[in-house]
C-alpha cells in the first residue's frame, strides 16, 4: 500500500467526513497497537525560568529581565518539585524554560548532573531545540557539543517544543526570532545521531494553512525515515488568551474540538513511521482528550503534576492517574503506566 501523499492529506483535512476519519485513524492505531493498551506517564513539567528574549507572539508565559515576576529556580526549589513528584510515583521530569540570554552550557551541565546524581530514578526529558540552539550560541560551541555534554551529565531525551508549525512563513509571523525550520530539524537530527531520542510536536491554530500543516507532517515523516529518532508525535491547539496574537486581533479564538480531532486523525494516517501519538487533554480537556483515543491517539500523555505555559494563557485542565485510568477503561482499552521510552511499567486491568 502506497504512502499517503501531501495532496491526499490536504483533501482529507478539508473534505473528509469526521466520523469516517475517526474510523480510519482508529484502524491504523489498532494495526500499530493491536494489544489494546493505552499508555500514560506520571511526570511533572518544571519550567526552570520564565525569562526569555525570543518574544513569541503566541506565548503568555515569558518575561523580560526587568519584569517583577521574572525567575530562575534554585536547585533547592527544583529538588522540592522532584521530591513531590516521587511521592506520587512519578518517573519523568519535562524540563523547559524561556530562552534565557545569560545561562551558558556550564549552568545546564551542573543542573542536569545535580538531578541525575541525586535522583537517578528520574528520567530527564528536557530542553527544546530552541533552547539547545541558543545554549550553543551563547556558549560559543556547536549544537552537537551541547547535546553530547548534556547527555554525558544525564540528559535522556529532548521534547519537540519550539516546532510550532514547521513553515518559515508561519514562523516569521508568530515567532520571528526563533530558529527556522531547518535549524529545528537539525537539532533533532543531531540528537538522534548522538543517541538522544526526542518527540515531535505541532501547535496549530494561528495563521497556518492546511498545506502548511501537511508540510509540517512531511518534515517529521522525512526525518523519521532518516533517523528513526522520534518516539511520539504530539499536537495541540494554540491557546490565544493573553497573547500578542490575540491582542493584535490576528487570532481571536482557539480552534474547535472538531478541528483538533480532524487533524489528529489525518496525522495518524499520514505519520505511518511514528508509532505513538499523544492526546492533548491539557489543551482540549479530559473528554476531548478521551475522544482523541478514538481518533488515532494511543497515549493519554502526562498526568502533568505542574504546567505553567498553557496556564499562562488562561487554560487550566487537571487530571490524575486515577482519572486517566477511568477514561481509558471507559472506551474499552487497557490502561498502562509507561516511562519516557514508552516501556510499560504497570498494567491496570480493565475490570478494576
Amino acid at each position: 500500500m502506497s504512502r499517503m501523499s501531501a495532496a491526499e492529506a490536504v483533501e482529507l483535512i478539508r473534505h473528509g467526513d469526521l466520523k469516517e476519519l475517526g474510523r480510519m485513524a482508529y484502524e491504523k492505531k489498532k494495526e500499530l497497537h493491536p494489544e489494546g493498551i493505552t499508555t500514560f506517564v506520571v511526570d511533572r513539567n518544571i519550567n526552570y525560568t520564565n525569562r526569555c528574549w525570543v518574544d513569541c507572539r503566541f506565548c503568555a508565559f515569558y518575561r523580560h529581565g526587568e519584569d517583577e515576576d521574572v525567575y530562575v529556580l534554585s536547585f533547592d526549589e527544583i529538588d522540592q518539585k522532584i521530591e513531590e513528584l516521587l511521592a506520587i510515583g512519578g518517573t519523568q521530569i519535562l524540563f523547559q524554560g524561556g530562552v534565557h540570554p545569560k545561562l551558558k552550557i556550564e549552568w545546564y551541565e551542573d543542573l542536569v548532573e545535580h538531578i541525575h546524581q541525586k535522583y537517578p530514578q528520574i528520567t530527564i526529558h528536557g530542553f527544546s531545540a530552541v533552547e539547545i540552539d541558543y545554549i550553543a550560541k551563547v556558549s560559543r560551541i556547536s549544537v552537537e557539543e551541547v547535546l553530547r555534554r548534556l547527555k554525558a551529565k544525564g540528559l535522556s531525551s529532548i521534547p519537540g517544543a519550539g516546532a510550532e508549525i514547521l513553515s518559515d512563513r508561519v514562523r516569521d509571523i508568530i515567532a520571528p526570532k526563533k530558529i527556522d525550520v531547518e535549524e529545528w530539524l537539525n537539532v533533532h537530527r543531531l540528537a538522534h545521531r548522538n543517541g538522544i531520542k526526542s518527540t515531535a510536536t505541532m501547535m496549530f491554530g494561528t495563521v497556518e494553512t492546511d498545506e502548511e500543516i501537511v508540510e509540517h507532517w512531511e518534515h517529521v515523516r522525512n526525518l523519521q525515515d532518516e533517523t528513526g529518532g522520534f518516539r511520539a508525535f504530539i499536537m495541540w491547539s494554540f491557546q490565544p488568551y493573553h497573547t500578542a496574537l490575540q491582542k493584535e486581533g490576528i487570532v481571536k479564538h482557539k480552534a474547535s474540538p472538531n478541528r483538533y480531532l480532524r487533524l489528529l486523525a489525518v496525522s495518524r494516517l499520514f505519520l505511518d513511521n511514528v508509532k505513538n501519538i499523544q492526546s492533548s487533554w491539557v489543551t482540549q480537556g479530559s473528554y476531548i482528550g478521551q475522544m482523541a483515543l478514538l481518533y488515532g491517539a494511543n497515549d493519554l500523555g502526562s498526568t502533568m503534576m505542574e504546567e505553567n505555559v498553557v496556564k499562562a494563557a488562561g487554560v487550566v485542565n487537571r487530571m490524575n492517574q486515577e482519572e486517566m485510568i477511568r477514561l481509558i477503561r471507559d472506551i474499552g482499552e487497557t490502561p498502562a503506566k509507561r516511562n519516557t521510552a514508552y516501556e510499560i511499567l504497570e498494567v491496570f486491568q480493565r475490570g478494576g
